[in-house]
């Protein structure tokens, strides 16, 4: 099973910025990275006109797009529940730590990101292990500042790997 850390926090504090962030860093350092984002709004990958699109509307449930670059699988839910994060992170392979973003109320270790507006932590949210801000003090939590990305890593790398 693939170690997991995610980002949390309240909407626009950050936390796609700091997720790209530790990716980033940990790529850096040689890990083979994986990553899911939670979007609680219907988005779509894919654009109108293009083959795999076309594919899509006259009605396939499961269209895989191949380059020698890179390939990606759509497959529409068809109004049917939301796959939950378990299987989500079993589509994903040969990973070293999986980057989660949203999914807060699960119970994998996450990191919450406070901006310096919103200094509030989310009740609902559970499994903390580490906090981002500038101005919050947790005597419990360890706290990073929001530049001090490496100690974040390194805190990542002891902790979850």
């Amino acid at each position: 099973m693939s170690k997991i850390i995610g980002i949390t926090g309240w909407k626009d504090v950050g936390k796609t910025h700091y997720a790209s962030l530790i990716i980033k860093s940990l790529v850096n350092k040689g890990y083979q990275v994986g990553s899911i984002k939670h979007a609680h709004h219907d988005f779509d990958i894919d654009k109108p006109g293009t083959d795999s699109f076309k594919h899509r509307e006259a009605g396939s449930n499961q269209v895989i797009i191949s380059s020698s670059k890179r390939w990606a699988k759509i497959t529409e839910n068809n109004n049917e529940n939301e796959k939950s994060l378990d299987d989500l992170i079993k589509e994903l392979h040969n990973v070293d730590i999986v980057i989660v973003e949203g999914f807060k109320k699960y119970n994998h270790p996450k990191i919450e990101i406070l901006s310096k507006n919103i200094k509030n932590r989310n009740k609902e949210t559970n499994n903390i292990i580490a906090i981002v801000s500038d101005d919050l003090k947790d005597n419990i939590t360890p706290v990073f500042k929001e530049n001090d990305i490496e100690n974040l890593v390194e805190f990542i790398i002891q902790k979850i790997l």
